[in-house]
């Protein structure tokens, strides 16, 4: 039986977290406070994601040059670095609003990128 531990980053607690797995699968999952805690040690050792929040360049704003922007939900932490890559030299036209699609399907992950404030 293997056992890992993890610190959650699910929110500003940073519960230590212990996953005991036996062949690659999760029997049992301790020191979690929260469900969030328990779904994301769960992924941690199974399929780690992460969300990738970024900025990118805004025209035709006389206020904001930049926004800041956000993957909709997690992606496998393996295709951070493409995600990253695929913003950079991003740039959106004014207006953008909460919510816009900004980069559709990024990194090939099914995921989109969105802003997460109005410019």
């Amino acid at each position: 039986m293997e056992k890992r531990e993890l610190t959650c980053i699910q929110c500003p607690m940073g519960c230590a977290i212990t996953v005991e797995m036996d062949g690659g699968e999760v029997v049992n999952i301790t020191g979690y406070t929260c469900n969030r805690g328990k779904i994301y040690a769960g992924k941690e050792v199974t399929n780690t994601t992460r969300t990738v929040t970024s900025s990118v360049r805004v025209t035709g704003s006389a206020k904001e040059d930049m926004v800041s922007v956000k993957t909709k939900t997690d992606i496998p932490k393996s295709k951070v670095f493409e995600c990253a890559k695929a913003l950079k030299g991003v740039t959106v036209q004014a207006p953008v609003h909460i919510g816009d699609v900004i980069v559709r399907d990024v990194a090939g992950t099914g995921v989109d990128v969105v802003a997460t404030r109005n410019a």
